[in-house]
């Protein structure tokens, strides 16, 4: 489980990342003009980009050595991917629809692999 969900990190992260630095005409409209604010959320992205290809690594290799650091990665993303639809206040903005199933994937890693440790 927590294989998949390091992945789907990745998966995510890899396009919206180069989106943002690239300042892709899609970003404008999902993620507003660029700012600072827009930036330091890019910054955000690739930190958790990063470490979900660390740990993922890691994970294949010496899985008892990425359990713990791994959720809590993927506990601070739902906490901050489930209060940003109150904040942003736009359930149809795509950020938050997709932030809100990944959340959703990263619950479940979190409730199998917890007691585990």
């Amino acid at each position: 489980m927590l294989t998949i969900s390091l992945s789907l990190n990745i998966l995510v992260l890899v396009p919206v990342v180069a989106g943002l630095i690239g300042d892709a005409s899609w970003t404008g409209t999902v993620f507003g003009l660029r700012s600072p604010a827009r930036d330091i959320l890019t910054s955000v992205y690739l930190a958790i980009l990063s470490a979900s290809a660390v740990l993922l690594t890691l994970n294949l290799t010496s899985p008892d050595l990425a359990a713990g650091p791994a959720l809590g990665l993927l506990a601070v993303q739902v906490i901050y991917k489930v209060l940003s639809p109150m904040l942003v206040g736009d359930p149809g903005n795509p950020v938050i629809r997709s932030n809100l199933a990944v959340a959703a994937v990263h619950t479940v890693t979190l409730f199998v692999l917890a007691p585990t440790l």
